[in-house]
């Protein structure tokens, strides 16, 4: 039996596909399932003048930046725009990756859009070395 070309990449792309199975969830952005007084990340953690993208329960992720020296914000890291999750602060401001949005690190409110709000804030609070949510 000859079996042709595109036999052949049908049946190899068919076996990939289901070698595969479900896609890994994509994190979201906000608290998850996280509740008021749980621990966000150590003080230590987050970089002055910049933040990271901390992973919460639930497949979610929060950004937390510290745009001055002690001064923590959080923010629901999911752009306005269209949802894809913006960057840590770098050069003053964060930008989302997948159409050029700009927000400022201290309020989260809107530079450059195409967005047309700002970021979400998420209350955060300080106790000890940790910051917990609020």
């Amino acid at each position: 039996m000859l079996v042709d070309r595109r036999t052949v990449l049908l049946c190899g792309l068919a076996a990939a596909l289901s070698a595969c199975g479900e896609p890994a969830p994509r994190n979201t952005g906000g608290v998850g399932t996280a509740r008021p007084g749980d621990r966000v990340v150590a003080v230590s953690s987050v970089p002055e003048k910049s933040g990271l993208l901390v992973d919460m329960p639930g497949n979610a992720q929060l950004l937390v930046v510290q745009p001055r020296s002690g001064e923590f914000r959080a923010f629901n890291p999911s752009c306005p725009h269209v949802g894809s999750l913006v960057n840590p602060p770098a050069g003053g401001a964060i930008t989302c990756p997948l159409h050029g949005s700009t927000f400022d690190p201290s309020t989260g409110e809107v530079r450059k859009g195409p967005a047309t709000s700002g970021l979400a804030e998420v209350a955060i609070s300080r106790s000890g070395d940790d910051l917990v949510l609020a």
